[in-house]
């Protein structure tokens, strides 16, 4: 059995920096709110607003409404990521900074379905549906579980090759 010690240098990582991130989610979700609910959207610059969106749906506009089903995928996504940590981790740094952030990004807009009813999103790009900070550390994160599944393939390959 592992020492205190040893499971706090593991899980170091993981402890500061997904409630790290869930909080500057939060905060920015609280501005949104505070700020922009009245307003509506503010300009920041030609191709950047801060608009105040409720969103039931998911990710483009899509299953609006459903808002409870998608609380419920991101249960079952949370639990399959704790469930796979370990294998998850033998892919390296970038893989556990992946965790990192789809833990954080899936626990902020958990915690808005089950608290608000809806996700609060608020970057808004004009040409690019509004999403909020978990949105893009979800987004951060899958890209580079992405590359290390890659990473791993081609040097999979390139083994099979000699």
């Amino acid at each position: 059995m592992p020492s205190i010690r040893i499971l706090w240098a593991r899980l170091r990582a993981e402890f500061i920096f997904i409630p790290l991130l869930f909080a500057l989610d939060r905060l920015s979700k609280i501005i949104a709110l505070d700020l922009l609910r009245q307003r509506g959207s503010v300009k920041l610059a030609p191709f950047l607003r801060l608009t105040y969106v409720e969103n039931t749906g998911a990710a483009f506009g899509s299953f609006q409404g459903g808002n409870y089903a998608l609380g419920v995928a991101a249960v079952i996504v949370l639990g399959l990521l704790f469930y796979w940590r370990g294998d998850l981790l033998k892919y390296g740094p970038a893989a556990r900074w992946a965790f990192i952030l789809i833990t954080a990004g899936a626990f902020g807009n958990l915690y808005d379905r089950i608290v608000l009813g809806y996700v609060v999103d608020y970057i808004d790009f004009i040409i690019w549906p509004v999403f909020n900070a978990a949105d893009s550390f979800i987004t951060i994160g899958a890209c580079l579980l992405c590359r290390c599944f890659i990473k791993e393939s081609l040097q999979n390959g390139r083994e099979g090759k000699k």
